[in-house]
């Protein structure tokens, strides 16, 4: 069989993977550097591009409901929370999360999966509805027969960051989801823009939650959720060809995984991305990736339940209806 094209993100856990020093046996992986990110997202989606992909959870789940030629593996590549990714500006009068009610609040689009974590943490956390929101989108879905709700609207062409500076939107996502950036996610797409943390704008503002990261702390302890940014998806074509290969890739991807954290342990954080796997350590304990449907079932479901409450999906899924149910 041919080499597997291959994209993921470019975190360090996997260099042994991408090195060929850990690998899938009887498989090559291709891997294929892709930046942004989320340019692969929407080859994979639209174009069926490669054989093995990370995809955003959120744009894979609306993907699945529509048949798109893949499947994914219980294997989460990317984490992180997400009190701390609203910023409101400061003479909106939005004081609390309630005040959000009646606003227009910026996101990339609707189906991003920061956005869909942070509206269902709203909803369950703090009762607002995201349905008495108007959601303002400055991107396309990467799923272009998704329909969004009535309460999303696109902004005709102009960035969230001139809307939000124009006064024209109330509050918006920072990063990628929102004000971190002005272009469409293609390749090269962050040249000549701020860095995606970056919010590009003189008009103040503030996070909605400025204790975020204590919320963050308690809302984990609370509820078990962890929640998932990437998974890596297979063509379904490919696995009618190797039905053994989600296990193969399961086990080299746990054991690339473990050995980093081993390394990352005994030398400490090197780098901005261990840097962020020992913050999340903090939180969740030793393993900060944990892989296997059993072991996200908690975070799938919440996923699963907030994807249907906000009408990303027509159905409340079960977990291994999207997930392959491997341990």
């Amino acid at each position: 069989m041919s080499a597997l094209k291959t994209v993921v993100g470019p975190y360090r856990y996997l260099d042994s993977l991408k090195s060929g020093r850990i690998g899938v046996s009887g498989t090559e992986l291709d891997f294929i550097e892709i930046n942004p990110l989320i340019a692969a997202y929407r080859r994979m989606v639209r174009e069926l591009a490669y054989d093995v992909c990370e995809l955003a959870v959120t744009t894979y789940i609306v993907a699945k409901s529509f048949n798109k030629g893949f499947t994914a593996l219980p294997l989460p590549l990317n984490r992180m929370f997400h009190f701390g990714d609203i910023q409101v500006g400061l003479d909106t009068g939005i004081a609390a999360p309630g005040d959000l009610a009646g606003k227009r609040v910026g996101v990339r689009a609707y189906t991003v999966t920061t956005g869909v974590w942070v509206r269902g943490i709203l909803q369950s956390e703090c009762g607002v509805d995201p349905a008495s929101i108007t959601w303002i989108t400055d991107d396309e879905e990467h799923v272009s027969e998704f329909v969004a709700p009535p309460n999303v609207v696109a902004s005709g062409g102009t960035s969230l960051v001139d809307l939000f500076q124009a006064g024209k939107i109330d509050a918006a996502f920072s990063g990628r989801a929102g004000l971190g950036r002005t272009g469409a996610p293609r390749e090269g797409w962050e040249k000549g823009n701020a860095a995606p943390a970056a919010v590009q704008t003189t008009r103040p503002f503030r996070a909605l939650f400025p204790n975020a990261a204590e919320l963050d702390l308690a809302w984990y302890r609370r509820t078990g959720i962890y929640p998932i940014h990437g998974v890596l998806c297979v063509r379904d074509s490919v696995l009618a060809e190797r039905p053994e290969l989600p296990r193969l890739l399961f086990d080299a991807f746990r054991r690339a995984k473990e050995e980093y954290l081993t390394q990352l342990a005994a030398a400490g954080p090197q780098t901005a991305d261990d840097a962020k796997w020992v913050a999340l350590q903090a939180i969740v304990g030793p393993d900060p990736l944990p892989f296997g449907l059993d072991e996200n079932a908690k975070t799938i479901e919440a996923l699963i339940d907030y994807a249907c409450k906000q009408q990303l999906i027509p159905k409340r899924y079960a977990p291994d209806e999207l997930f392959l149910p491997i341990s």
